[in-house]
């Protein structure tokens, strides 16, 4: 597995949680100057420094519920409040957006072009506000230094590092259903005609060539679909045509969406037998997820008007049906982790850690804390 692929997961989830949560506000006729509050909050968040050098770090992914963890996190880095149901909602839409991105890449390299477009419309939400577009411009320069100069055998570790992470997600969107982009059974339909990758040919043509490299006969056969060449190459500068319009907003026109968790998917969970023994990655899951939240700030409002609810359904009725309705087993469960910005804090929690794995030792005082360490490496 790549250990490039979590900065832009992390990237892509969050330009589709904010895409999302716009398209929302703007529903709920949402205040203005509440709504440009919201996306601010969060999108310093995304990028604060320590909390991107933590991401940045060369590391494989980690559990969905994990990284779940962290945009519950982000999603409540502002006055905005979310319900479980409304919670779950968003993050099944922002998963199942950039996996069918994903896919639908004409070569592995193109996911960066991807992220590039959603940094370009991130950038467009905080274009009025001078100190966070720096922190995203300084972000964008990172990904270009990172990833452009990448070989294609890298991209394509990335890109199934990142296909693995979605591949028993089979939630059904009701926007990829309407375009008939999406099974009943949450798969999605991938095209066989359209333009082919940069760089490539159109299918239709074998040669063959000597022994000195000489083309000595062809042969034309039908490809089956109706395929064409690609114009040109997107743009991987900071300023540029991307050319690929996956990662742009596809809620900047009003549609309703709907999520419905598929029968597949409830019955491959339902049969998951759940492993008890304790997880070895968790002592460094917990870490790092501490020092990544230690870099993230939830606002506590301090009166009832200055905070608001955002509901990701048309009613509470529908919101309170999807909560109860959601199978236990595919619910997520939330860590909680209270780490700050203090490096000690983040120090004590590994040492806590730390003596927790040791054989043998548990301090009466600490062994409703290890009950609950227990139970969190577990679930994970």
């Amino acid at each position: 597995m790549s250990s490039r692929a979590l900065p832009l997961l992390f990237i892509n989830l969050g330009g589709e949680m904010l895409y999302i949560l716009d398209q929302r506000l703007r529903a709920q006729n949402i205040p203005a100057d509440k709504a440009k509050k919201v996306m601010n909050d969060i999108i310093t968040n995304m990028f604060k420094q320590n909390f991107l050098e933590e991401l940045f770090k060369p590391q494989e992914l980690y559990s969905k519920k994990a990284l779940r963890t962290v945009f519950d996190r982000l999603a409540h880095a502002s006055i905005m409040r979310l319900n479980q149901a409304s919670m779950d909602k968003l993050y099944d839409l922002m998963t199942m957006a950039f996996k069918y991105q994903v896919l639908l890449c004409p070569r592995p390299k193109d996911i960066l072009l991807v992220s590039f477009n959603h940094m370009d419309v991130i950038k467009d939400f905080v274009k009025d506000t001078p100190s966070i577009l720096s922190l995203v411009d300084e972000t964008h320069l990172q990904l270009v230094e990172m990833y452009t100069t990448l070989s294609s055998g890298e991209f394509q570790l990335i890109r199934q590092t990142l296909l693995i992470f979605f591949q028993d997600m089979h939630i059904r969107v009701s926007i990829f259903l309407k375009d008939k982009v999406q099974n009943s059974n949450g798969r999605f339909v991938l095209p066989t005609s359209g333009p082919v990758p940069y760089g490539t040919q159109v299918p239709g043509l074998i040669r063959m060539f000597s022994c000195t490299g000489e083309e000595v006969t062809r042969r034309q056969f039908t490809n089956g679909g109706n395929y064409a060449a690609a114009l040109r190459e997107g743009s991987f500068e900071i300023f540029g045509d991307r050319v690929t319009k996956l990662g742009t907003n596809m809620y900047s026109v009003s549609r309703q969406v709907e999520t419905h968790m598929s029968g597949t998917s409830k019955n491959s969970s339902q049969h998951t037998k759940v492993n008890v023994a304790p997880n070895p990655l968790a002592k460094e899951e917990l870490n790092m997820l501490a020092r990544l939240m230690g870099g993230l700030e939830v606002q506590t409002p301090g009166n009832a008007e200055s905070s608001f609810r955002v509901n990701l359904f048309s009613t509470d009725e529908e919101e309170e049906e999807a909560l109860i309705s959601r199978p236990d087993d595919l619910l997520y469960g939330v860590i909680n982790i209270q780490a700050t910005k203090d490096q000690q804090a983040n120090a004590e929690l590994a040492k806590i850690m730390g003596e927790f794995t040791e054989p043998g030792h548990q301090s009466p005082s600490s062994s409703s804390k290890g009950d609950d360490l227990l139970a969190m490496m577990d679930g994970l």
